[in-house]
């Protein structure tokens, strides 16, 4: 039979179906012996891997479960079905899903990975409230954000590093009893042994060498990927000549930054 071959770039439901062959191929599968697997028939699973048919959710998430991909098509069905998420985002969320450790600089708010689903809530109804998204954007938001999280209690969890701006412990976002929660939250994953927290306090003050937040990826083939945001989309840097300097930056921050006991200390106090 021929073989379609996409062009991954050429659009998000492109790009899922060259995952999903992928990762079904690795695992010596057909796309019968995939289908038998999974519920589906595998005239589903052929046009979805050649494009011509989006993937449901639960479909990404059995193909998940059977080729121990980790959630990446689960994140990738949000780059094709969701429009509420910044532009550039999706794209960068499939490769957290691949990476062996994560490093991350965060200023103002805690990040996404270590968030609380009310802390997360907050944050998207008051874009609600601004008009800038519906309620149901604001639902898939949150949804999209705790399939990202899924990475934290996996068989194979990456490592991960976060450095957090001392102004993350004061912004009550939610209110008090929400922030408490998000505070108690961080001390959890800094128990962990694959989460390290630490805290870049107000007293650095211009030697903070990030104006904005900035994650690191390091990926199974040692290759480094970059990513950062303004406010109207996101940018993934696959280069070494941008990652690399971005890397000895934040070298030099868990340097100045508190040491980790230091940092639970002042989440506690917050």
């Amino acid at each position: 039979m021929r073989r379609t071959e996409l062009d991954p770039t050429s659009s998000a439901a492109a790009a899922f179906g060259v995952q999903l062959r992928r990762s079904r191929e690795a695992k010596g599968l057909t796309q019968v012996g995939l289908g038998e697997i999974i519920g589906y028939s595998d005239t589903l699973v052929s046009s979805i891997e050649r494009g011509t048919r989006n993937p449901t959710q639960p479909f990404a998430i059995k193909a998940d479960d059977a080729l121990d991909t980790g959630g990446t098509l689960e994140l990738m069905f949000w780059n094709i079905s969701n429009t509420s998420l910044l532009e550039g985002f999706p794209e960068y969320a499939a490769q957290e899903a691949r990476a062996a450790e994560i490093r991350h600089f965060e200023l103002g708010i805690v990040p996404g990975l270590l968030q609380t689903s009310e802390y997360a809530a907050a944050f998207a109804t008051a874009a609600v409230r601004r008009g800038k998204i519906t309620q149901e954007q604001a639902d898939d938001r949150v949804s999209f954000l705790l399939t990202r999280q899924k990475l934290l209690d996996r068989a194979q969890r990456p490592w991960l590093h976060f450095v957090l701006d001392e102004g993350c412990l004061h912004r009550p976002v939610g209110g008090r009893e929400i922030m408490r929660r998000q505070l108690r939250r961080l001390e959890e994953l800094a128990s962990r042994p694959t989460v390290t927290i630490q805290i870049a306090p107000y007293s650095l003050a211009e030697e903070l060498p990030f104006t904005m937040m900035v994650t690191l990826l390091s990926m199974a083939d040692r290759s480094l990927l970059a990513y950062s945001e303004c406010q109207m989309r996101g940018f993934l840097a696959r280069q070494s000549e941008t990652s690399r300097p971005l890397e000895r930056d934040y070298h030099q921050l868990t340097v100045e930054a508190l040491s980790k006991s230091a940092s639970l200390e002042m989440i506690h106090r917050a």
